[in-house]
């Protein structure tokens, strides 16, 4: 995390780290459920494992934490739309098929791009336009499976709903960082997600079989850190980042490192249109990377 060092280019190293913490994350996660534990107390383990890296950067902000209304409204509305967003997701995985929901889901940078150029003037340059575009064409294929029906309608309502939550949580998470720390916004989006453990514990089924030992709950922890790690520093990109670049960037960039994961730990041959996403991932980390950030470059043209 680059909390400090707002100049250059934190964006990146705060972006790059969550799509190799978020990738790692994606390739591990079905280990929890395959254990016998399930994707309910996953939530809620994930929950908790967000609490360490909050107090840990509270504690570098010297315990300073925006009080102000706006703040907390922010705050809360960017913890209640991804920790909700998490919540519609697993009512959805049981109506419908996976492969046809995530690509939905996957999609949300598409809101986020949306809001940020038309309410906050965000533009990018050639490059990082060509970027984007490969970045929102290789978003579906990650989790691309043919064959299967549709179970029945109401799936794809809630795949939407869930699109929408996480674009303008991405987009609330950018405009947050005028008015309050990114520390700040941390915490708030683990105190949001905390408050709703109890509706993860009513979704659970506890007649079932739960593994409560170490490869359950205790995978499960050291799984879902790397997720809350990638939040802090998604949050940071957030800050130091344009939204219309990092969004795609770590949207595309996540799958991508899983996929690779995926390949060379657990022996995964991806198929022939996950193939083509990972190219395609590729080529927009890279555009979106070395786009320069045109605002900071008219700057320096001023003061010249």
């Amino acid at each position: 995390m680059t909390a400090t060092s707002p100049g250059g280019r934190a964006w990146l190293l705060n972006a790059m780290a969550t799509v190799v913490l978020w990738g790692i994350w994606g390739a591990f996660s079905g280990l929890s459920p395959q254990h016998g534990f399930p994707e309910t107390l996953v939530y809620c383990v994930w929950a908790l494992t967000m609490i360490p890296p909050a107090l840990v950067v509270l504690a570098l902000a010297k315990w300073k934490l925006d009080v102000n209304p706006r703040a907390i409204a922010y705050g809360v509305a960017v913890g209640a739309l991804g920790a909700g967003g998490q919540m519609v997701l697993f009512y959805a995985v049981t109506r419908g098929p996976a492969y046809l929901i995530f690509p939905v889901i996957s999609l949300s940078p598409v809101v986020t791009i949306a809001l940020s150029f038309l309410f906050m003037g965000e533009r990018t340059g050639r490059l990082g336009a060509i970027g984007i575009l490969l970045a929102l064409l290789a978003l579906p294929t990650f989790d691309f499976a043919p064959g299967g029906d549709a179970q029945g309608g109401g799936w794809l309502i809630l795949a939407l709903i869930v699109m929408v939550c996480w674009g303008l949580q991405a987009y609330f998470m950018k405009s947050a960082n005028g008015v309050m720390s990114g520390e700040s916004i941390f915490f708030y989006m683990t105190v949001t997600g905390l408050a709703l453990v109890p509706v993860a514990l009513s979704l659970t089924d506890f007649s079932r079989t739960i593994n409560y030992g170490l490869d359950g709950p205790g995978l499960a922890a050291v799984i879902q850190v790397l997720n809350a790690i990638g939040a802090l520093t998604l949050v940071f990109a957030f800050r130091y980042g344009k939204a219309i670049i990092v969004a795609p960037l770590t949207n595309a960039g996540a799958p991508l490192a899983t996929a690779i994961i995926s390949l060379v730990a657990l022996g995964v041959m991806p198929g022939p249109i996950k193939l083509v996403g990972i190219i395609l991932a590729v080529a927009a980390s890279l555009l979106l990377a070395v786009e320069p950030d045109t605002k900071d470059e008219s700057a320096v043209l001023a003061e010249a």
